[in-house]
C-alpha cells in the first residue's frame, strides 16, 4: 500500500495544466505562482515516482498513466467537492455560496432583473457567477467547478437533475422596411426564402441557441449556408442593423431592450418547436438538491 496520498491542491494543478495545456494559465486558474504550480506537480510525480507529465519548451504533454490519473483525479475532486457540500446543505437554504455558470444568451438578459432581489432578499448568499457557452458550462458542472448551470435546453447535458424556469419564444430579426418582413409571423416554410443567397447570421459554435435556431426552422442544413457567425446576440443585432442578413433572438433579449437604437424589427417565429426551455441544472444526487429548487423559485420569480 501506497505510505503517500496526494493532496487535493496537487490534484487540482494536475487537473488544471491538463485543462489548460499551460503552465502559465493553470497557475491563474489556481491563483497561485508558476513556481508553485510546478513545484507542487514535481513533488506529487516524486512521490508517486512516476512521471505524469513530459514538458518542453512549448508542448505540455501527458504521459498514457497520467491521462489515467488525471481522469481520478477529476472524480476525486468532485468526492471532495460533494462533501463540502453535504456539510452546507446542513445549514440555512441559500446560505453561503453558490457557484454558478451562466451562458452568454441567457446572461445579460435575466440576471440584471434578478441579481438586486437576492442581494435584498438574501444577503447571506454569495452567488458567484462565472459565464461560459453551454458546452463549457455543462463540463465545469460535471467537473466540479461549479455547483449549478442556468442554460437553455434541449442540449445534451449527462447525468444531470433540472429545474424548469421559464419558456423563451424565438423571434427573427430583420432591417425596418425589409420587404422579407412579413406583417404578424415568419412560417418555418419562408426561411429559405428568406435567408437565399446565404444571409442567415448565426452565434459561433458551443452556443446552444445557435442549435436552437436551426432547429426550430427545421432546417439544420442552414449552418453550412450562414455566411457569417456573430460571438454575441449583440454583435448579430449590429450585423442586421447594417443589412448583413436577418437572425434569431430569444424574447427575453428583446424584453431587456437589445434592439434599442437601432433600425431591427422582430417577428416571432411560427413554429410549436420555436422557444427554447431556460433550467436550472446540478449534478445529479447532489445533497444541495433541495437548496438548488429554491434558488430555481427565487429565477422563476423573475
Amino acid at each position: 500500500m501506497s505510505t503517500y496520498l496526494p493532496t487535493i491542491k496537487q490534484l487540482q494543478y494536475l487537473v488544471a495544466l491538463h485543462e489548460h495545456g499551460h503552465f502559465g494559465r493553470s497557475a491563474e486558474s489556481c491563483f497561485v505562482s508558476q513556481s508553485t504550480l510546478s513545484a507542487g506537480l514535481r513533488e506529487l510525480e516524486s512521490l508517486l515516482g512516476v512521471t505524469l507529465v513530459e514538458r518542453s519548451r512549448r508542448v505540455v504533454r501527458f504521459t498514457a498513466l497520467g491521462e489515467q490519473v488525471v481522469a481520478k483525479a477529476h472524480r476525486l475532486l468532485r468526492e471532495a467537492e460533494e462533501l463540502s457540500d453535504l456539510v452546507q446543505a446542513s445549514g440555512k437554504p441559500l446560505t453561503g455560496t453558490i457557484r454558478m455558470s451562466v451562458i452568454p444568451t441567457i446572461a445579460p438578459f435575466m440576471l440584471p432583473k434578478i441579481l438586486p432581489r437576492l442581494r435584498s432578499e438574501r444577503p447571506e448568499l454569495k452567488l458567484l457567477l462565472r459565464e461560459e457557452t453551454s458546452q463549457d458550462a455543462v463540463e465545469s458542472l460535471h467537473h466540479g467547478r461549479v455547483d449549478c448551470v442556468l442554460l437553455a435546453l434541449p442540449f445534451a447535458t449527462g447525468e444531470v437533475e433540472m429545474a424548469h424556469i421559464a419558456d423563451d419564444r424565438l423571434f427573427v430579426a430583420f432591417p425596418k422596411d425589409d420587404p422579407r418582413d412579413p406583417p404578424e409571423t415568419v412560417s418555418a416554410s419562408m426561411i429559405d426564402t428568406m435567408t437565399s443567397g446565404g444571409r442567415l447570421l448565426l452565434l459561433e459554435d458551443g452556443h446552444c441557441l445557435k442549435e436552437h435556431a436551426l432547429a426550430a426552422c427545421n432546417r439544420p442544413e442552414l449552418r453550412a449556408s450562414a455566411t457569417m457567425i456573430g460571438t454575441s446576440l449583440h454583435t448579430l443585432v449590429q450585423m442586421v442593423n447594417n443589412d448583413l442578413g436577418l437572425t434569431m433572438l430569444p424574447e427575453m433579449a428583446l424584453d431587456a431592450g437589445i434592439l434599442g437604437g437601432t433600425d431591427v424589427v422582430a417577428r416571432p417565429l411560427k413554429n410549436k418547436s420555436a422557444k427554447r426551455e431556460i433550467a436550472l441544472i446540478w449534478r445529479k444526487n447532489s445533497p444541495r438538491a433541495e437548496e438548488f429548487e429554491l434558488l430555481a423559485e427565487e429565477l422563476r420569480a423573475g
